[in-house]
């Protein structure tokens, strides 16, 4: 919370991965505007649908969790595209979970 920063980590459950992200952290000064909430709302939407995770995902606006990632290695990409995306920056988590056309 000192550093002003959004917090983000993962963390093993066995075979499974668990991302998390909590905006809180980052302080009252911290916003994260409509476009970006929805852009992270459509994306974890995205990968519940293909089943890349749980289907008891939380999607925000405040608070983001993804279970039942496959590897560390996902949830490594998965958790810096969530942190760069609540910090504004929605290029990496559009490079991590393309737009549907």
């Amino acid at each position: 919370m000192a550093d002003g920063a959004v917090f983000v980590a993962i963390e093993s459950h066995g075979p499974q991965w668990t991302v998390k992200a909590d905006t809180l952290t980052a302080g009252p000064g911290h916003t994260v505007d409509d476009t970006v909430n929805d852009a992270v709302r459509a994306a974890i939407t995205r990968l519940v649908h293909h089943r890349e995770v749980g289907a008891d995902a939380y999607t925000g606006p405040v608070y983001f969790m993804l279970h039942n990632v496959s590897s560390e290695e996902r949830a490594r990409e998965l958790a810096a595209a969530l942190h760069a995306a609540l910090h504004g920056d929605l290029e990496p988590l559009n490079r991590a979970i393309p737009p549907t056309s």
